[in-house]
């Protein structure tokens, strides 16, 4: 028995869904331990498809409890809204419960991260305009509203007058919109927190004890660690930290507990929104990477920005994340190009060469990528269910990531179904 963490290594939208859905089905626990619902976690179950924002991707699978934990910002109607969705197919979702801890979205989040967004001569980030930045900018100012406090009226209308008495203002000074009603959110927020009283528990208790009985305990990160607050482009992040550190304050668990590092990444590079990106392939191939790939954000819908594998931004996710299982995924979207090209080193604009990635967002604009040619392969290998399966040059591209980054790839994905995966070594 033991812990699993699965984490991105991009810019998000790995697939770590996908292997969470994997994992859960023998875990006791999953735990989201960060983000909000500005993630996307696509999970296929046969032809029906299930897009996650704010439950765990283990919800379909997990016979034991699945927890949203404390580090995670909560949207309560989101929260309803997907609870419904699984549910109107015929699943049941009373295993699935949320942190008192946890902060709560309100209103005014969502208003202030679209208004900031869609300012003139503003700096926009692309955030999905959810609300989950001001919610955490609220919880480190310390006037956030948490879970706990939709079980307390009295508390609750105190927080949210508070709060509106300087929303209010920066509304409508500022920004030159309408002011939000107190009465109207605080009716709102009293009902959802009666709707969802029964789900909303002391989940770090439970995961310590669950943790000393020695159950099988996931826990599943939203974004990737080129998004973290702290080691991503910042600011072109999240507001969170995506990290397998993240885990800690997020779930309220001590570093020790945590044994399977697994860190996800596609076989190509994405990203979503703004923000530099070296690799990129803003040309056919690029378009047709996309196209194969599918990359459209499970969230927004927007198109994915797509290039080659970029090694000294996968070696940084990697360290900080110490991760000692690798994944790579949509494998199968690289047959017929050829050549393939994998990033090794940057130059600076001095003529350097490094392979680290650089804290200087700006600088990294001005970086040229250096390549190393792989050979491809034409093959169809959406079929290939062992390793020996896959064509010699798709082995020989997964061998030169692991030996560029000194961790074993230990699963390979090849669609999206749950049965494409290449498991090279089982870690329950």
């Amino acid at each position: 028995m033991s812990t699993f963490v699965v984490v991105g290594l991009q810019y998000g939208d790995e697939g770590k869904g996908k292997i969470t859905d994997v994992l859960s089905a023998k875990s006791d626990f999953v735990v989201r331990f960060q983000g909000g619902d500005n993630a996307g976690h696509t999970v296929y179950v046969g032809e029906e498809k299930f897009v996650l924002h704010l439950l765990p991707s283990g919800v379909l699978q997990c016979k034991g409890k699945c927890i949203i934990a404390n580090g995670v910002v909560v949207n309560p109607k989101s929260f309803i809204k997907e609870i419904n969705q699984i549910e109107s197919k015929g699943l049941k979702t009373d295993h699935v419960f949320i942190s008192k801890r946890a902060h709560v979205i309100m209103p005014y989040h969502i208003l202030l991260d679209t208004y900031r967004e869609e300012e003139k001569g503003g700096t926009e980030i692309g955030t999905t305009k959810k609300g989950i930045g001001p919610c955490y900018e609220d919880k480190i100012a310390r006037v956030g509203i948490r879970m706990v406090d939709l079980l307390n009226p009295e508390i609750l209308r105190e927080k949210i007058e508070k709060n509106l008495k300087l929303k209010n203002a920066l509304f409508e000074k500022y920004f030159e919109k309408e002011p939000l009603d107190v009465d109207a959110i605080y009716n709102e927020f009293v009902s959802l927190g009666q709707q969802l009283k029964d789900r909303i528990v002391d989940t770090e208790v439970e995961l310590n004890d669950a943790i000393k009985a020695g159950k099988n305990i996931l826990f599943e990160g939203a974004q990737a660690l080129m998004l973290d607050i702290d080691f991503g482009t910042y600011p072109f992040v999240t507001s969170s930290s995506p990290s397998t550190g993240g885990v800690c304050a997020g779930a309220g668990v001590p570093p020790t507990a945590l044994k399977n590092l697994i860190g996800v990444s596609k076989a190509y590079t994405t990203r979503v929104g703004n923000g530099p990106f070296p690799s990129e392939l803003d040309n056919e191939l690029g378009e047709q990477i996309r196209k194969v790939g599918h990359e459209f954000g499970a969230t927004t819908g927007r198109p994915r920005r797509t290039g080659w594998l970029d090694l000294v931004s996968l070696k940084h996710a990697c360290m900080i994340n110490g991760i000692n299982n690798l994944v790579i995924t949509k494998l199968d979207v690289l047959s017929g190009i050829k050549p393939l090209k994998i990033v090794t080193h940057y130059k600076t604009e001095d003529g350097k060469l490094i392979d680290y990635f650089t804290s200087s967002t700006t600088k990294l604009y001005d970086y040229e990528p250096i390549y190393q040619e792989l050979e491809g392969w034409d093959e169809d290998i959406t079929k290939a269910r062992s390793y020996d399966d896959l064509p010699i040059n798709a082995k020989k591209y997964i061998e030169f990531i692991e030996k560029y980054l000194g961790i074993n790839v230990y699963l390979v994905s090849v669609g999206p179904e749950r049965t494409q995966n290449i498991i090279r070594k089982e870690l329950f």
